[in-house]
């Protein structure tokens, strides 16, 4: 398998936003964090975090039409391009989420987006004091972080069998983790 240093190299071959870098790094840390929980490899499934989105930056309107022609040449294994694409299950893509870290990367990669939303209002612009409520308050404003289908992070959390507040909890702990590099530490 290819390395984490390889994995950048080629997310920064096609991809040049600083936001979207960071919404790379939110889902990389957020199935980090719940591959620990499922027992499973944190590095694994933080590689399919990070590279979710591969193509995005060269191709928006055309995402995960191209991203196996650019992860397979890279060595990324057939599972790996399997998960990047089920992210994308009934938007852009037709694979089905079956695998738990493939079910874990469809609820968390909206999900992640809509907390950092949330975060940046907040007078702090911090995560770290961000809680289950404040989200779900934000929840129900259809204007707010209005490109986040709550509809898929619903989905999703269905799929995993967990409870939107726990899916919220759990996603919000991941990004603490990494709240500096992901640009949601505020002024805290």
């Amino acid at each position: 398998m290819p390395s984490r240093d390889d994995a950048l190299k080629l997310w920064k071959e096609y991809n040049s936003e600083e936001s979207q870098y960071r919404h790379s790094l939110a889902v990389e840390a957020s199935m980090r964090h719940f591959a620990v929980k499922h027992g499973e490899d944190p590095e694994y499934w933080g590689l399919v975090g990070l590279l979710h989105d591969v193509d995005y930056g060269r191709w928006p309107t055309e995402h995960l039409k191209h991203a196996r022609e650019i992860l397979s040449p890279a060595g990324w294994s057939e599972a790996f391009i399997r998960a990047v694409e089920s992210h994308g299950w009934g938007i852009c893509s037709e694979v089905e989420p079956l695998h738990v870290m493939e079910k874990v990367l469809f609820a968390t990669d909206e999900l992640t987006g809509f907390i950092t939303a949330c975060a940046y209002v907040r007078p702090s612009r911090s995560v770290l004091d961000l809680e289950v409520k404040s989200v779900k308050k934000k929840w129900g404003a259809v204007n707010f972080a209005a490109g986040v289908s709550r509809e898929v992070i619903e989905k999703g959390a269905a799929m995993l069998g967990m409870s939107l507040e726990d899916l919220i909890q759990e996603t919000i702990l991941a990004m603490r983790a990494k709240a500096e590099e992901l640009g949601v530490k505020g002024n805290l």
